[in-house]
Order: structure tokens, then C-alpha cells, then sequence
């Protein structure tokens, strides 16, 4: 199955069809009184459904089994069609098209069999997806491209020559990704005056985004946070939460990291994990939905 263990999890929605259609009138009839002889079309039909919807990664193999936490089955008789809709949701890291297009198969199929007995002449048409929400295509915002970044890298053993940087490298490649350009990539050793200078300086010259990588865990020499928050004129807790959420539920320890995030003027502010997989997953937690952000901060000019 395709790895989905980068995502994060939001509600999905998708709704699918078939058509199933009858060659008599009388057969419209006998469903709606309820006198086929095999039973309830529609309400076996609709269990049928649900089962279908729960067993769909049980028969396709490249489907994730994921929690379905809602599923909605509707009909509508438009003279001998029968149009059966399936809605179905989940907060999942993936979406439910499959999900609602099979549950509407299996429906369709049990109306066939349990109406075959009666009309010969039945035939299932359009199974398809007709709307789905909740994925990367529903936030996909026209972000800014005129966006300009920093990477500061705060390490002494790197900025010693011991160590290679690579975190700030991680940080560079998910930010050209997302279309951001980068104005300057320093490293620098873990001073609490320097990385104040860093950050005054470069927001003074024009930067939008100022990311720190490094000095936000618990050792002495890491003063990442306690530079930069008296230079904040606010912080924003959420993007914070976010980052320590993600990397919670990917490794035990990131709770003790003191990611920090706020805005100098018009300048966002981020201070990041300085190891390589703590930098690229607080990328990964947040980009590309935190540069809607700067339809506030900037207005809202895209290409």
C-alpha cells in the first residue's frame, strides 16, 4: 500500500452513485410496496451497502482499512431508474472514494438479485464518484509566490566544522517545494545574542519567514525560544501544537521539544528541531497550510 504515514488526518468525504434500472413500471411498484418477493429491496439493499463500505480494504488489496465513522445510503426513483447515493466520512489520513463507490456496487448488485426474480430486464449504469472533500485538493489555497525565506541553522558543532548540517537542508528542500524562495541559509553557533541579531536583521531586510533549526531542547546550551520570544509581537500557539501533535504520534520524545512560532511586524517566526527528522516532519506537520498565513500578514496577492 502506498505509505500515507506523512499525512495528517482530516475529515473526508466522499459520496458516489449508481443507477439501477428497471424495465416496468409495476417493478417500481412492488419496491415501494414492499411486495418483492426476496423482501425489502431497499432497506436489504442498504445493509448489503454498509456491509460493502466496512469490507472494502477486505477485496481491494491497495486499499488502507481506516475508521468509517459515517455512512449514509439515499434513493431516488426518477421513472424506471433508481439512482442509490452513498455518502461516507472518516477523519483519516486518507480519503473514502473507494469506500462510497463500492458500497454503492454492492448495493446496486442486491437490488439486481433481489429483483431478477421478477424482471429480467434490469441493468446497472454510472457507478461513479460524484463529489469528495476533505483532502489536499479541498485546502489547496492560491498561496503567495512572491515569498521569501530564511534558514538559520543553530548548532556550535556545525558551525565548528564537527558536524554536517543537514536539518536546515530539509528544512530548504520542503521550503522550494512549496514555491518559497530562500534569501539566505547561515549557520550559526547556539548565542543568544546572535540569534537575536539574525533575526532583527533579516526582518528588517525584507524577509517573510525566518526559520530556526536547533536550540529548542532542554540542554543548556539550547536558547533558541528564550532569544526569540522577547522580539515576538505575538506568538501562535497553534502552529506549535501542531508541530509537537505530529511528531508525538510518530515518536515518544517530541514532547519535549520547545517549538516556538510568532511574528515579528509582518515576518513569521519559527523555531524548529534541530535533529534532520524532527526539522523535516515540523515541515511536513505545517507546510503548505501555514503559508495561508500570509494572505493576513501580506494580503492576499497570488500568480
Amino acid at each position: 500500500m502506498v505509505d500515507i504515514t506523512h499525512k495528517s488526518n482530516t475529515l473526508r468525504t466522499a459520496t458516489a452513485q449508481a443507477i439501477v434500472k428497471v424495465s416496468r413500471q409495476d417493478t417500481i411498484a412492488a419496491i415501494e410496496n414492499k411486495t418483492v418477493p426476496k423482501g425489502d429491496v431497499f432497506s436489504m439493499s442498504k445493509a448489503a451497502g454498509l456491509l460493502g463500505v466496512k469490507k472494502t480494504p477486505e477485496l481491494l488489496p491497495d486499499c488502507h482499512p481506516l475508521p468509517i465513522e459515517y455512512t449514509g445510503i439515499e434513493y431516488k426513483v426518477n421513472g424506471l431508474e433508481i439512482q442509490v447515493l452513498v455518502t461516507v466520512k472518516t477523519i483519516y489520513k486518507t480519503g473514502v472514494e473507494v469506500e462510497a463507490m463500492h458500497g454503492a456496487s454492492v448495493v446496486a448488485l442486491n437490488m439486481y438479485d433481489m429483483l431478477k426474480p421478477i424482471d429480467k430486464g434490469i441493468e446497472i449504469h454510472h457507478i461513479k464518484l460524484l463529489e469528495k472533500k476533505g483532502g489536499k485538493s479541498s485546502f489547496k489555497d492560491k498561496f503567495r509566490r512572491d515569498l521569501n525565506a530564511v534558514v538559520i541553522v543553530c548548532s556550535d558543532s556545525i558551525s565548528e566544522g564537527k558536524k554536517e548540517d543537514k536539518a536546515g537542508k530539509a528544512i530548504i528542500s520542503k521550503l522550494e517545494e512549496c514555491k518559497v524562495s530562500i534569501q539566505d541559509y547561515v549557520i550559526i553557533p547556539d548565542e543568544e545574542t546572535i540569534i537575536q541579531e539574525k533575526a532583527k536583521h533579516y526582518q528588517s531586510n525584507g524577509a517573510d519567514l525566518i526559520i530556526y533549526t536547533g536550540g529548542t531542547g532542554l540542554s543548556q546550551r539550547d536558547v533558541t525560544p528564550e532569544a526569540l520570544k522577547p522580539l515576538l509581537d505575538r506568538s501562535i500557539p497553534g502552529i506549535e501544537e501542531a508541530i509537537r501533535k505530529y511528531g508525538q504520534d510518530r515518536m515518544p520524545y517530541a514532547m519535549l521539544s520547545r517549538s516556538l512560532a510568532g511574528t515579528m511586524k509582518n515576518t513569521l517566526v519559527l523555531a524548529l528541531p534541530g535533529s534532520t527528522n524532527g526539522a523535516r516532519e515540523s515541515m511536513d506537520a505545517i507546510f503548505p497550510s501555514l503559508l495561508h498565513v500570509f494572505r493576513i500578514l501580506k494580503g492576499a496577492r497570488h500568480d
